[in-house]
């Protein structure tokens, strides 16, 4: 994976300390990245000393143990704790992942946590993400039939056609292949990037979908799906295990048979 690359700030110096209680025998290091939009001139990494014993397993519980008793200013987005909604999307230990499915005993050494690299930050963990949900807009995720379903019954598939939405329906939409996309972190303003690009490929792929020329059109564009160079980061970096690079390619084979 290439190297992780800070938010858009200055360099990060060392924080607070916040010690662990007197005769804490076993100790997790939580290095955490803070920067506050009200007066914060530099970001900074503050390091919370946790009983390791008194600790739920996950980089989550950590950060829920910071925010309820130690220092309740720490913001960070989380919701499912299951590894089903994408809300704790953060770069935990040099790699994207989820916080709430990340395991403190998967790391050795202290625990380093920033937000999503290469992307403005609201507040300490929480990155700005209009820009990416825009984008997913605008590959227009739903799906559009002009024929008209039959009264009273659904729109059919048949396994074969539902097989192939496997392994681009479990997007949950965490940003984590996105932001660790070196393309992206140059072009992010042209180019979609792999989770909206996978999302396109879904909608492509559904044999109910009637609007599949139209949507490759739409993404026939130098910068829009051809920034893709499949430097591979995304399929590394994604939780659920998915291949947005694979995705892509598809839908850069499906316009070239399309023009030949």
């Amino acid at each position: 994976m290439a190297e992780f690359t800070l938010p858009r700030h200055a360099k990060v110096k060392e924080g607070k300390t916040h010690k662990a209680p007197a005769g804490t025998k076993n100790i997790h290091r939580v290095k955490v990245y803070r920067w506050s939009p009200d007066g914060d001139e530099n970001p900074r990494l503050d390091t919370f000393e946790l009983d390791a014993d008194n600790c739920g397993e996950m980089v989550l519980d950590a950060l829920l143990k910071i925010k309820d008793e130690v220092d309740p200013s720490l913001t960070f987005r989380r919701s499912c704790r299951e590894g089903v909604c994408g809300s704790c999307a953060m770069n935990i230990d040099g790699t994207n992942t989820l916080a709430c499915i990340k395991p403190l005993s998967e790391i050795k050494g202290d625990v380093k946590v920033y937000p999503l690299p290469h992307m403005d930050v609201v507040k300490d963990l929480v990155p700005d993400l209009t820009r990416a949900y825009a984008q997913h807009a605008s590959i227009e995720p739903w799906l559009q039939a002009d024929t008209p379903s039959a009264p009273d019954k659904e729109r059919l598939q048949s396994p074969e056609e539902r097989e192939k939405l496997d392994g681009l329906w479990e997007c949950i939409l965490c940003f984590c292949c996105t932001t660790s996309c070196p393309s992206y972190w140059w072009n992010g303003d042209r180019y979609l990037g792999p989770a909206a690009l996978l999302q396109a490929n879904r909608w492509i792929e559904d044999s109910r979908d009637e609007m599949t020329g139209e949507r490759l059109d739409a993404l026939d564009d130098t910068f829009k799906l051809y920034r893709c160079h499949t430097i591979m980061n995304c399929a590394k970096a994604c939780p659920k295990g998915l291949n947005p690079a694979e995705a892509i390619g598809n839908i850069k084979k499906k316009i070239a048979v399309r023009q030949s």
